[in-house]
């Protein structure tokens, strides 16, 4: 199995549904058995019970908490959904649209989190004086950036981001703005030397790996910022609480 290929099945989403496809056969004859037993199971009680399943094998294959309650429900929704009988076609806009605006969050274990301007007023009293390159490592659509970049015309303020339809529209908003720039791609390709504050809003899941990489590739006196999702195995240099409330910003400095 390739690497690429390993890293798709390790992905909790993956791992999930591979979960809830390894049920079905035991459910399928629980169900079965009940049934000869004279016990009366609707089509909600057999989903209530293969959903059961799959969260007590999620628990026993250790996937995050909140996968139990997905996997419990999961099978009740596709029921529901099912009996809304809308057009098929509508299942597949909504999919594409999600797609879109996702892409492989099932694999990143990133979703979409906009910031907020709290959050950006916050960042930008941390900026250094003078010239400036900045990135937001899962820019969405990119707010951080060109807000940034319309308060310092003397950086260079950059954002990457991996799916599609939201780096498009960043890259739209960016055009009559010099100093501002998106790249549609993983933060993981990305040199973080090339950056003197690398600023991220992701998810715990990635925060260790994150710290990893700016580790070996940030340069003495740069600044890594998460905002919301502390590092739990670094201890940060400063945490601010923005003006007005919200999550803290967290800063790192190498």
């Amino acid at each position: 199995m390739s690497p690429a290929l390993l890293r798709i099945c390790k992905a909790p989403a993956v791992r999930a549904l591979l979960i809830q496809c390894a049920c079905l056969p035991l459910s399928y004859a629980l169900v079965w058995l009940l049934l000869r037993a004279a016990v009366d199971i609707d089509y909600a009680g057999a989903a209530l019970l293969q959903g059961g399943l799959a969260a007590v094998v999620s628990g026993w294959r250790r996937l995050a908490r909140w996968w139990l309650a997905i996997q419990l429900l999961f099978p009740l929704a596709l029921l529901g959904g099912a009996g809304l009988q809308l057009p098929p076609g509508l299942f597949l806009t909504l999919f594409l649209v999600f797609l879109l605006i996702f892409w492989s969050t099932f694999r990143t274990q990133v979703p979409y989190y906009p910031s907020g301007r709290r959050a950006w007023d916050a960042v930008a009293l941390l900026l250094p004086a003078g010239p400036v390159r900045c990135i937001d490592i899962g820019s969405g659509l990119g707010g951080l950036v060109l807000d940034l970049a319309a308060r310092r015309p003397d950086g260079v303020f950059s954002g990457i981001e991996l799916a599609p339809l939201p780096w498009l529209v960043s890259r739209l908003r960016a055009v009559p703005v010099a100093n501002a720039r998106f790249l549609r791609g993983d933060y993981e390709s990305l040199d973080f030397a090339d950056f003197d504050v690398v600023f991220a809003y992701l998810s715990p899941a990635v925060m260790t790996a994150l710290y990893e990489k700016a580790s070996a590739e940030m340069r003495p006196g740069s600044l890594l910022l998460s905002y919301e999702f502390c590092i739990a195995k670094k201890t940060p240099d400063l945490t601010i609480q923005p003006e007005g409330g919200g999550a803290l910003l967290y800063g790192w400095h190498f």
